[in-house]
């Protein structure tokens, strides 16, 4: 099983709340900017947007890192530990 980061521990420790996207594990603030700035008036500056997105894909990998490469140009790592980072949320949350 692989290893998680405390940010991924942190957010999944908790409920969503209006957590920033930058509180999603392989988004810092460069990602952070560029889903903002994707998301016009869509909000990608909540978490809660990106899991909406997520949910949209039915938690489908390929499809939400292919999101992630298009949306805000995240390479595979980044986008990885963004969808195991959801996916454990949900498995905890859901």
């Amino acid at each position: 099983m692989p290893t998680t980061s405390q940010k991924h521990r942190n957010f999944v420790a908790e409920p969503m709340g209006e957590k920033p996207v930058t509180k999603l594990a392989g988004v810092g603030e460069v990602l952070g900017k560029r889903l903002e700035t994707a998301g016009f008036d869509l909000g990608f500056d909540k978490a809660f947007v990106v899991l909406g997105q997520f949910l949209l894909f039915k938690k489908d990998k390929e499809l939400f890192l292919k999101f992630m490469k298009e949306t805000c140009s995240a390479n595979a790592k980044r986008s990885e530990d963004c969808y195991q980072c959801l996916k454990d949320w949900c498995d905890e949350f859901l």
